[in-house]
């Protein structure tokens, strides 16, 4: 008799392991999926057009992304100290996945509501376009932020400075090396520390100017921008990191693009 509780209990053990391991399994928090993201770069000849492109922006593509399930587009233009200043615009567009990007661009194609609020811009006469062209950038975010931020300042937009950094690399080895500098080297931890408010991180799957990471970080003003990058170049972790031999070399030239959002971006 003995012998069987034994058995009993130790069956009854057996059991409750079984089951809470596969509650634990079942219901622990999973890591979050990187996103994809898509970054239009238009180039305008003629700043007048930018009235067509906030027309078309704001009436047209940006409520049809929103019926078509993304909820947040980001648009942006250069500061006015830029010589860039009304010569461009950068639409910032999340995809939880690469399918999702495939529907919602065939979506566009066959929305009626969209193409007739767009029209003056995606039929433009042809001797006369509203940007001379557009690059289409995609990436896929970094493991260590796999899902895009949405900043959250009190300043006017027409202060707030979103800075786009595009990082080229010399070999697809040494762009690995620096995505792994920002991911388990800890740069992304150092702009965390100093509280840059990230937007995304990402690396570049198609596009221009290959092998290439490009990130978002944001400001409440100018002011706010200089003051963080001095944190940042000063950081003790920084200087750490920027010594160490493996990441030497991972950049042949840093881009920094400073924008401010428009009035009727998402963020």
């Amino acid at each position: 008799m003995k012998k069987l509780n034994l058995i009993k209990i130790g069956f009854a053990v057996i059991v409750v392991l079984f089951l809470y391991s596969f509650s634990a399994g079942t219901f622990a928090s999973q890591p979050a999926k990187q996103m994809y993201y898509e970054l239009k770069i238009y180039r305008l000849k003629d700043p007048g057009k930018n009235e067509i492109f906030d027309k078309y922006l704001k009436d047209a593509f940006i409520p049809a992304m929103h019926k078509a399930g993304i909820p947040t587009i980001g648009v942006f233009k250069p500061v006015e100290a830029d010589t860039a200043f009304g010569k461009m615009v950068y639409v910032f567009i999340p995809y939880e996945t690469m399918d999702q990007y495939n529907k919602v661009f065939s979506i566009l194609e066959t929305d009626p509501v969209y193409q007739q609020a767009g029209n003056d811009f995606l039929d433009a006469p042809y001797n006369d376009p509203p940007f001379t062209r557009y690059e289409s950038v995609f990436m896929k975010a970094f493991a260590f932020m796999p899902q895009f931020r949405v900043p959250s300042f009190t300043t006017p937009r027409g202060e707030r400075i979103y800075e786009l950094r595009s990082y080229e690399s010399w070999t697809e080895t040494k762009a690995t090396k620096k995505i792994h500098m920002f991911n388990e080297g800890g740069e992304i931890a150092i702009f965390e520390k100093i509280g840059a408010n990230a937007v995304f991180y990402g690396q570049v799957l198609f596009g221009s100017l290959k092998p290439r990471l490009m990130y978002m970080t944001t400001y409440a003003d100018m002011q706010s921008q200089k003051e963080h990058w001095a944190a940042f170049s000063n950081h003790p972790d920084w200087k750490t990191l920027r010594a160490k031999e493996e990441y030497a070399n991972t950049v042949i030239k840093p881009n920094a693009y400073l924008l401010h959002p428009t009035d009727y971006s998402d963020f």
